[in-house]
């Protein structure tokens, strides 16, 4: 058996190292370190409550709506209200923009660009893939910065800037659209929309959208999509990287009426809502101080001795003791799309692709219908007085999945702070019972070739979980 250090890994947001044993051309076991720590829980004590909204979306520059919305929760929850009804529909479309922008950033210029590498040289399909994909060159990286920045305008409109935009509040937001406004940002959605269909998908959403089997999805002939698909089959990586088969959500965009996508858990076939109280974070193999803990009662306190039994800053966050994998995959799993649960039974880096891919075009319909239930007559914010004592939470889905937020005040200001994100799920270390986190899991038999240092194999696998390392350790 030899070990392998891999990274720090390019095209990942933060720093990633991964230690791999490999014996037989194989990984044989995996632990995923994240080495930078960056302490904003602990910025966070003493402070107002109100500075959770300028300070955590700091955390992360391309999921910081997501952690706007989660300490405006967070906040609301605390002082036991509810934000303007129409101004959680600006809100939940300020947050599904900054998701969809990240999910196609994500296909384009971190995930697709792997397969341009000169490894892969000679394969009928190499030469389009480079054309298309080749980092800073490729004609869809280019396309799709375009597109990103046309639809980001949106939220420099609702929300005066991105990221660590203040618009939303635990009342509501900030800003009441106008009906010339909501004219303009339908004119972005379809021009947005005539991209992704020109590009990424090559026909209609809603038919991409209506997809239910594999069978019809590799069918799927148009655009980039068609690509990747004959890409994954070619090079057999589709296959690889499968997962537990457990799938974690907490609920995409809170609405009136309740969240646009449901949250629950999905375990191999059984479906279950989420038990909060059933979270803790296990530090065992994190360079932490304390204990397992739920995060309401948890701390986070680095240990400067950097002991020899851990090798991440990384927590690892278990709901009744197991390992869960989030993300948009993870989403349409629980929602109940017939291809997202189709693709659960394969579980690996096809599955996670596609389920991005397919979210993307939901999430670019149900923008559309939310449009046309946004009132420009109603009230967009509440005024909201936060008590001197209390606890709160709020939880999202960011892009890469679940977040969540826990605060408690005392004597109006902030005692404790936690959080966790969705590639804390996703690349935790090993609990007390030495089980590996989900990446760790995943990677598991993926194949090592004579030489490779940095096995293309490993790159697909980790970059299929699309990780946010500075979100993992805030």
């Amino acid at each position: 058996m030899t070990t392998l250090l891999v990274g720090p890994f390019n095209r990942v947001e933060g720093d990633l190292e991964i230690r791999l044993d490999v014996q037989d051309g194989a990984v044989a076991a995996a632990y995923a370190n994240s080495p930078l720590f960056r302490g904003f829980e602990r910025m966070m004590l003493g402070k107002g409550p109100l500075d959770a909204l300028t300070i955590t979306p700091r955390i992360c520059g391309i999921c910081s709506i997501s952690q706007s919305a989660a300490a405006a929760l967070a906040l609301a929850d605390l002082a036991g209200v509810q934000p303007a009804p129409e101004g959680a529909k600006v809100a939940a479309l300020l947050h599904m923009i900054e998701n969809v922008s990240d999910h196609m950033t994500h296909f384009n210029l971190f995930f697709m660009p792997d397969y341009a590498r000169a490894g892969y040289a000679g394969a009928d399909w190499h030469g389009t893939v480079v054309n298309r994909f080749t980092a800073g060159q490729g004609s869809a990286l280019r396309r799709a910065v375009e597109a990103r920045a046309e639809l980001m305008h949106v939220v420099g409109m609702l929300g005066g800037k991105w990221p660590h935009t203040l618009a939303i509040q635990p009342g509501g937001v900030t800003r009441t659209p106008t009906a010339r406004d909501l004219i303009r940002i339908g004119a972005t959605l379809q021009a947005f929309r005539r991209y992704l269909e020109a590009e990424t998908f090559g026909g209609k959403l809603e038919d991409f959208a209506g997809l239910q089997t594999v069978e019809q999805l590799e069918g799927w002939t148009r655009g980039d999509v068609a690509l990747f698909l004959q890409v994954a089959a070619a090079t057999g990586t589709g296959a690889m990287g499968r997962g537990t088969g457990r799938y974690l959500s907490f609920g995409a965009y809170p609405l009136p009426d309740g969240r646009m996508f449901k949250g629950g858990t999905w375990d191999n076939g059984s479906e279950a809502p989420v038990d909060f109280t059933a979270i803790a974070e296990d530090i065992s193999h994190a360079w932490m101080l304390g204990g397992t803990a739920h995060p309401r009662e948890g701390e986070t306190i680095p240990d400067e001795l950097l002991r020899e039994d851990a090798y991440s800053w990384c927590k690892a966050p278990r709901l009744g003791g197991r390992t869960f994998e989030t993300g948009a995959l993870a989403r349409q799993v629980v929602v109940g799309h017939p291809l997202a649960r189709a693709l659960a039974a394969e579980g690996g880096v096809r599955a996670r692709v596609i389920g991005r891919l397919l979210e993307i075009a939901l999430t670019q319909l149900e923008m559309e219908r939310l449009l046309r239930d946004i009132h420009p007559e109603q009230r967009f914010m509440d005024q909201v007085t936060l008590p001197a004592n209390g606890s709160g939470v709020g939880v999202v889905e960011a892009a890469r999945g679940a977040l969540g937020h826990w605060i408690t005040v005392q004597d109006g200001a902030i005692s404790s702070y936690q959080i966790i994100a969705p590639t804390t799920w996703n690349f935790s270390p090993r609990d007390g019972g030495g089980t590996p986190g989900p990446v760790e899991a995943a990677l598991v038999g993926a194949p090592v070739a004579e030489g490779e240092d940095t096995p293309l194999s490993v790159q697909h696998i980790v970059r299929s979980f699309d990780p946010c390392m500075v979100c993992t350790v805030h």
